[in-house]
């Protein structure tokens, strides 16, 4: 109803006396006073929950690893270059430790004799028996010096005692000249005294004659004597020249021998280098066979064939199938922000909600979540990943629920890391100020879901 007129006619309209009316304003009474009643409600319940504890967190995101790196999903490479030849499984399959994944072919020129290892076992077992005739040309030379230096000390012994004998017969021979020397003195003499008699008349011409005869005896017995000295002087020096040439003409004849022995010696010392060198490259060529054939590194399974066909050239190192390890133990990574760094610490505890996972979640009252698991912190990073962030490793906890046997590597989950317990206010308060959470470190003596600051 329209209000055209000034004038109006409630002073004539009794509310009491209308049933609706009175109907209407004691609903609208009621109304107006649960509403209230609910606001008040509301504003206690409001006022308790500020006043209720809650648990700062830092959240992250992050995807599960194997905890050990030989356990980590791997690419198994050629050591050699070669050309693929057959393959022996296929994508998805497990193999065994030892299993053959494909086998290649040579591809170098240097390799594509096929009696390679026979061919080189043959220069080996050569150079043995050119090692085996230097031994016995050594022996043989042992040998000879040892007859050459027992020739010497008997030759030189010879040499000696013919020495001996010509000193000795020098000193028989000296002593000879000295008594005709004495006995030709003695004849001049007598034949000075036989004169002067003679020339006084005393003694005949005849005994004059006589006695100058044995004095010429005797003269001539001198003189032979004296050569006869000198002879076995020169001897004396003959036979020491003989052992002086002796000594050295042994002692070149050892030196020689020596020389041919040390040159033996150094040709069985490069012979066994050839050997060595030669027995090395034939480690190599066999080892290098047995590359041929790809091997598994450890049981696990075949998940992607990064080469493929058959007749494919592959190179040193190139990459030919990857294999996931059948045994792991699982692990997460998370990156967090540098400024969240400080709060972390190892063995600080960690709400996981893993991808495809149902999980009811209530990141302040951890106690009321559902669907989530624990684990804790095993290492941090002190650097920062290529996206800027530092890298967090997280492990089951103890005493907390087994990861789900479903999980696999690479699968993505979010984490919420608890930090300190405070009141709803306060992190209400933090939040709107952008303070980061309080700092803490965990007690080692309380349980996982107790910390002090």
């Amino acid at each position: 109803m329209l209000n055209l007129s000034d004038r109006t006619i409630n002073h004539l309209i009794q509310n009491d006396q209308i049933k609706s009316l009175r109907k209407v304003k004691e609903l609208y009474s009621y109304s107006q006073n649960r509403l209230v009643k609910y606001i008040l409600a509301l504003v206690v319940v409001f006022i308790l929950i500020l006043f209720m504890p809650w648990t700062q967190n830092v959240r992250a995101k992050g995807q599960l690893i194997a905890l050990n790196p030989e356990q980590r999903p791997q690419t198994i490479q050629s050591v050699i270059a070669g050309r693929i030849e057959k393959w022996y499984v296929v994508e998805g399959q497990f193999v065994n430790k030892g299993d053959t994944i494909l086998k290649i072919s040579e591809v170098k020129d240097d390799y594509f004799d096929p009696k390679l290892l026979d061919n080189t076992q043959l220069q080996i077992d050569a150079k043995k028996y050119s090692k085996l005739s230097y031994e016995e040309k050594v022996k043989a030379l042992d040998n000879q010096i040892s007859a050459l230096k027992t020739a010497l000390d008997l030759k030189v012994q010879q040499a000696r005692n013919k020495v001996r004998q010509n000193e000795l017969k020098v000193a028989s021979d000296s002593i000879d000249l000295k008594a005709s020397k004495v006995n030709y003195t003695v004849s001049n003499e007598q034949y000075e005294r036989f004169k002067t008699l003679f020339d006084d008349g005393l003694r005949s011409l005849t005994d004059l004659e006589n006695r100058q005869v044995k004095m010429q005896d005797a003269q001539a017995k001198l003189i032979s004597q004296e050569n006869k000295y000198l002879t076995t002087k020169n001897e004396l020096l003959n036979s020491r020249i003989e052992l002086n040439s002796i000594q050295a003409d042994y002692r070149d004849k050892i030196a020689k021998a020596n020389s041919d022995k040390f040159s033996a010696i150094s040709g069985k010392f490069d012979t066994e280098a050839a050997i060595n060198k030669i027995q090395n490259q034939y480690n190599s060529y066999e080892v290098r066979t047995s590359l041929y054939y790809i091997l598994a590194p450890q049981d696990g399974y075949v998940t992607q064939a990064r080469q493929t066909g058959l007749g494919e050239t592959i190179k040193e190192g190139e990459e030919i199938v990857s294999i996931m390890p059948s045994k792991y133990d699982l692990a997460l990574q998370m990156y967090i922000k540098p400024l969240d760094l400080p709060l972390f610490e190892k063995g600080q505890k960690v709400m996981i909600q893993f991808d495809g996972w149902p999980a009811i979640i209530f990141s302040g009252w951890p106690g009321v979540s559902f669907g989530t698991f624990e684990g804790k912190v095993l290492a941090m990073d002190n650097f920062t990943s290529d996206n800027q962030l530092y890298r967090v490793l997280v492990i089951p906890a103890e005493n907390s629920p087994q990861w789900p046997e479903q999980l696999r590597v690479g699968a993505g989950v979010k984490t919420i890391t608890l930090l300190k317990n405070v009141s709803v206010w306060y992190e209400v308060w933090r939040q709107i100020n952008g303070f980061p959470p309080d700092y803490y470190k965990v007690n080692s003596n309380q349980t996982g879901n107790e910390n002090k600051k």
